[in-house]
């Protein structure tokens, strides 16, 4: 392993004859981490409920569903109705939706939907008010079931630990069934060294919230702590549900915080080298509006390139991908095709309207991206 450029990741096979930038995504790989993780958090005796922001895919949830998932997570309301829609029928939106306007009836009518256990987040006694409004205008439904989130340490959404009682009181008063609590360890993403810190923090968030709940007469149904490299850390009493995503997937942040192993990496980007004008680079078809920009300190590059594995994606632009080859190195020719491992497999996703599935190589079929750009 080389300083920066992380673990060496084993690329999934992609199949000849594609056009590229192709966004290839190994089902077998998936199906194998589904059950994975799903079996490490029942042998904990905690629930895996995934995070559908990282794949967007019904299909993929449902593979996540048929490994045991107890339910999914989305981001937003727009995620929920497409997952809905393609037939999953209990979802978990864990983020603080303020709700009015066209919000507060999209809600509403989700609300209102037959089969659906909806459940949404909060963070405040205002955004519970305009849940408990927007949810009083369906038709004979039951209270809207929320689920108040704590921050711990993340420094994003969440309320303090110590103000959970109070506020879930609140929300109960305005008729809400407040299911309990939930955490992101975002903080994790930090680097290797944060993780265990970062698991232990929502541990200990949600023990000091549990309690809290509990002293305001509410017991919590729910005690949810939620990323991919805290999943296990955190999978301790009382946490008694987990929320990670980017675990189905993989990609190079997560190997290199030990969030997914080097071979469990099922995302890739196949992308064409279009050029070696420049000497000491080659570009390829594959740049900002394939890989992103996303490029944490302890990474070098936007992606590594598993068959090159001393080349660096040093800058993107666009839809090109600046690659340098260092001297006395193996070096693609014009026109090959090269496998990508892309740094952030989430926001890539979201940049493609179908990913190309396959089975060690060969083409499955190709899958649509159910719920891209469904970001509010």
């Amino acid at each position: 392993m080389t300083a920066g450029r992380g673990p060496t990741i084993v690329a999934p096979a992609v199949p000849a004859g594609l056009d590229t930038p192709s966004l290839v995504i190994d089902v077998g790989i998936v199906e194998a981490n589904a059950r994975r993780l799903g079996e490490q958090l029942r042998a904990r005796g905690v629930a895996l409920r995934p995070h559908a922001k990282t794949h967007k895919s019904v299909s993929l949830a449902g593979i996540q569903l048929a490994a045991g998932a107890s339910g999914i997570t989305v981001g937003t309301l727009g995620e929920a109705e497409v997952m809905a829609d393609g037939g999953i029928d209990d979802i978990f939106i864990a983020y603080p939706i303020w709700a009015v306007g066209p919000k507060a009836a999209r809600l509403a009518a989700l609300h209102d939907r037959t089969g659906l256990t909806l459940s949404v987040g909060f963070d405040s006694v205002a955004a519970a008010e305009r849940l408990a409004i927007a949810a009083g205008s369906s038709s004979g439904a039951p209270p809207l079931r929320v689920i108040l989130e704590i921050d711990p340490g993340n420094g994003r959404t969440g309320v303090a630990a110590s103000r959970a009682g109070a506020i879930a009181a609140a929300a109960r008063n305005l008729g809400l069934d407040v299911l309990g609590v939930f955490t992101h360890g975002g903080h994790a993403y930090r680097g290797a060294g944060a993780v265990a810190s970062a698991a232990a923090d929502e541990v200990h968030a949600l023990t000091v919230a549990t309690e809290q709940l509990r002293s305001a007469g509410i017991e919590p149904r729910v005690i949810s702590a939620g990323s991919t490299p805290t999943a296990l850390g955190a999978a301790a009493e009382p946490v008694n549900e987990i929320r990670a995503g980017t675990y189905l997937l993989g990609d190079r942040i997560q190997v290199a915080l030990g969030g997914s192993s080097p071979s469990a990496v099922a995302i890739a980007i196949a992308a064409t080298v279009v050029s070696t004008a420049v000497d000491g680079h080659v570009i390829i078809d594959a740049g900002a509006k394939t890989l992103t920009k996303d490029m944490p300190e302890y990474l070098v590059g936007y992606g590594s390139l598993p068959a090159y594995p001393e080349a660096v994606i040093e800058r993107v632009s666009d839809y090109h991908g600046v690659v340098r080859i260092p001297a006395g190195t193996q070096r693609p020719a014009l026109g090959e095709v090269v496998v990508v491992i892309p740094n952030h497999c989430c926001p890539v996703v979201d940049l493609f309207d179908e990913f190309v599935a396959t089975r060690g190589g060969v083409e499955i079929g190709r899958w649509p991206v159910d719920a891209r750009g469904r970001s509010g």
